[in-house]
């Protein structure tokens, strides 16, 4: 296969899952290179995101390490073999690579899970609220790669169709990042969308006792078994992705305990309402 010039965040993860289970097996990677046939540099390549792997060959990596954990290895031969050139491809060159791979994750999202403390999830967001976020980056954005981000994270919105809940604390729904109008609007769609099946919106009121967890920010991706889940955060230069076993472990605690604090649906919708007419 042809090495790659610039690997996607989900070749990456193949390519670290891949290290990961020949790292616990006890083997180097010449001698997994030895035991398919093939040279260290092929290995290397293959861990390292900058060369595909066949299934054949993938099927044979997981039996020389023991691992049988069928559906773990069903999912990585999903990720091997899949030739998905999705709507973002539409933005490659004209967005940094991160907001691709946001899109991508969301196109294999089983569900989402956020926890939102100042600003309104970016799949909720109205296109007023989007563009006054990216209008406050510095260095200021042109007026070309303002639009080219906003039309980026409406598209986002279109396509997501994966059960999506979102626990948004008030501090977020008052904060007012553009004028009085975007802000009532912001609110108003926010409502709409927790009328949507998928979507299921709660939220976390100034006077909550003992709210400790206002770093708790973050959006928690489903993949297609746990150990594929991701954890994306907010970073000044794009998207961090997190995918340890003892983060998302660390993190799905985190998000149940925030979940647990929060008003159930119907209050919150209700809260929302009040706040919407205040504006």
């Amino acid at each position: 296969m042809p090495t790659r010039r610039e690997p996607t965040a989900r070749q990456l993860r193949l390519a670290s899952e891949l290290r990961k289970l020949r790292e616990a097996a006890g083997l180097s990677a010449r001698q997994a290179a030895a035991l398919l046939g093939v040279s260290n540099v092929q290995v290397s390549q293959i861990e390292a995101g900058l060369s595909g792997v066949s299934e054949q060959r993938l099927r044979r990596l997981a039996s020389h390490y023991a691992c049988v954990e069928t559906e773990f290895i069903d999912a990585l031969v999903e990720m091997a073999t899949d030739r998905t050139r999705g709507w973002w491809e539409g933005y490659r060159g004209r967005l940094p690579t991160s907001f691709l791979d946001l899109a991508e994750l969301d196109h294999h999202a089983t569900y989402q899970q956020d926890v939102a403390i100042l600003y309104v999830p970016g799949l909720l967001q109205t296109e007023d609220y989007a563009r006054a976020v990216f209008s406050s980056r510095i260095p200021e954005l042109t007026s070309d790669e303002l639009e080219v981000r906003v039309q980026h994270r409406l598209t986002r919105q279109r396509e997501a169709q994966f059960p999506h809940e979102i626990v948004i604390h008030e501090s977020a729904l008052r904060m007012r990042v553009g004028d009085r109008a975007a802000a009532r609007a912001q609110l108003l769609g926010l409502l709409e969308a927790s009328e949507v099946e998928r979507i299921t919106l709660r939220v976390i009121p100034f006077d909550l006792d003992g709210f400790a967890r206002a770093s708790s920010t973050m959006t928690y991706v489903g993949g297609r078994v746990p150990k594929l889940d991701t954890v994306a955060r907010d970073a000044p230069h794009g998207a961090l992705l997190i995918d340890s076993e003892a983060q998302l472990s660390a993190y799905r605690t985190r998000f149940r305990r925030v979940e647990a604090v929060s008003l159930e649906p119907d209050p919150s919708r209700d809260f929302i309402h009040r706040l919407s007419k205040e504006l």
